[in-house]
């Protein structure tokens, strides 16, 4: 009876454990079967191995052991431990790439293909399924393409600004000339005029500012200039307009005696004058009806100033009286401090007609450099100071030491530029053009100077990083 049970409990764990283990064998055969094409060789090779181990493992768990050896429990023990670590130690197949990965540079570039060798297939092959994506070779522009293409695509004016500006400034200007007629007849002030880069093809970005000149007129026999090296300032930049022969044409004689002081005409009385009339008597709301935009004079600036809001541009209006005598243009706008009588020389008429002369005569792109410059300082918050006179002066230097300007060495020009101005922060002198013992940067703070130098600086090795 004993020997009955023995034996169907012997059956009955053949049929069942024995089952499911046939049932485990051939799922395991039907892995390996796929594995080649679902995981590839490697990955067929690993799961090959570790199958064999867990069926192993369950083979030794399942078959009758002998038990007249005493070493077989611990034999089984030590076979199993090995067939774990054959399973640890088995190389892992590399890791899928994941979508962020392909953003990640390569350790090393592919060698180029030398023509006539034979390519090896296995570096070729392309994985099953896998799209193929015709590939497009890189063009990396050069600096001569790369200036093109900023300055026609980047720094153009929009068309309604460059139609609209002028024509709202030119208004206003004529409701401010009918003003000043009527308010002040006996000052025989010229008539208004605009003046500006917009006006004269170089502007760049944006058309949000506008001079507009108001012309003092003044009698060359009562008036003379002094210069501003022979002034306590010392600087040639500015001048002095003094009143003279008192004695034959006494104080009243000439119309802007009244704007004196001591004996020279005093720039900062004529602009305090100006700015009240600007704020306190003209009707500017009736004027902006008038026009379709709404016009307001700045009442905490120094200059003369106007801000006009339209339906489609924001313009800025600054007024200059200016003074031309003896072949000089000076501009009512004294340096900050306690000296009020002086007038600032003015190159922008002069700076402009050379450039224009020059590019004429040898169909050059100085021009065309300039407007790039002008508009790499303006939108650099710390090169804004350096746009207009400065790069303008620069370039008209540069001219006379016989640079070819041609559009092909565009490139070469700006270059060149950027190094003559790190020469000039360096030094922290920059002559004037047309008078060489002006210093253009005599303004400027030296922290400004060793920013912009700075700046440039690192533009001259990778000139890409201004535009």
């Amino acid at each position: 009876m004993a020997a009955f049970w023995q034996q169907r409990g012997r059956r009955q764990e053949h049929g069942g454990l024995g089952g499911v283990i046939d049932g485990l064998g051939s799922v395991f055969d039907v892995l390996l079967a796929n594995a080649r094409l679902v995981l590839g060789v490697s990955g067929a090779a690993v799961l090959a191995i570790a199958t064999l181990a867990v069926k192993r493992l369950i083979d030794r768990a399942t078959s009758p052991r002998d038990e007249g050896d005493p070493k077989a429990e611990q034999k089984t023990l030590e076979e199993t431990w090995q067939d774990l670590a054959l399973i640890k130690t088995t190389p892992k197949p590399p890791k899928k790439q994941r979508r962020e990965d392909l953003s990640e540079p390569l350790l090393s570039p592919a060698r180029p293909l030398v023509p006539g060798e034979a390519q090896d297939p296995r570096a070729c092959s392309a994985p099953l399924g896998a799209p193929r994506v015709k590939s497009s070779p890189l063009r990396c522009l050069t600096l001569q393409e790369r200036l093109l293409s900023h300055h026609s695509s980047r720094l153009a004016v929009p068309e309604i600004q460059v139609s609209l500006v002028p024509q709202l400034a030119r208004s206003i200007s004529t409701q401010l000339q009918n003003f000043l007629r009527s308010k002040c007849p006996e000052l025989p002030f010229g008539r208004l005029f605009l003046s500006g880069a917009l006006l004269d093809g170089l502007e760049v970005l944006a058309a949000d500012h506008i001079h507009l000149m108001l012309p003092v007129v003044l009698d060359a026999g009562l008036w003379s200039l002094i210069s501003g090296e022979d002034t306590v300032v010392r600087n040639p930049q500015y001048w002095m307009i003094k009143r003279v022969d008192l004695g034959y044409f006494p104080r009243g004689c000439s119309p802007w005696d009244r704007f004196m002081v001591g004996r020279y005409l005093s720039s900062n009385v004529l602009n305090e004058t100006l700015h009240k009339m600007l704020v306190a008597s003209i009707n500017w709301p009736a004027i902006g009806g008038l026009l379709g935009c709404v016009i307001h004079p700045v009442v905490a600036s120094r200059e003369l100033k106007l801000e006009v809001k339209h339906d489609q541009v924001e313009l800025s209006i600054t007024l200059f009286p200016v003074v031309e005598m003896e072949d000089k243009v000076l501009l009512a706008v004294p340096p900050e401090g306690l000296v009020e009588n002086l007038w600032l020389e003015s190159f922008y008429r002069a700076e402009v007609s050379k450039v224009k002369e020059l590019d004429a005569g040898d169909s050059g792109a100085r021009q065309r450099c300039l407007r790039i410059l002008n508009g790499v300082c303006r939108s650099h918050p710390t090169l804004h100071k350096l746009g207009g006179s400065p790069v303008t002066h620069v370039i008209l230097h540069l001219s006379d030491s016989g640079s070819d300007w041609a559009e092909e060495s565009l490139a070469d020009r700006f270059q060149q530029v950027l190094e003559e101005l790190v020469a000039c922060l360096e030094k922290g002198v920059l002559p004037s053009y047309f008078n060489p013992k002006i210093n253009l940067f005599s303004g400027l703070l030296e922290e400004e100077i060793d920013e912009m130098g700075f700046v440039l600086y690192r533009a001259m090795s990778v000139p890409e990083l201004l535009l």
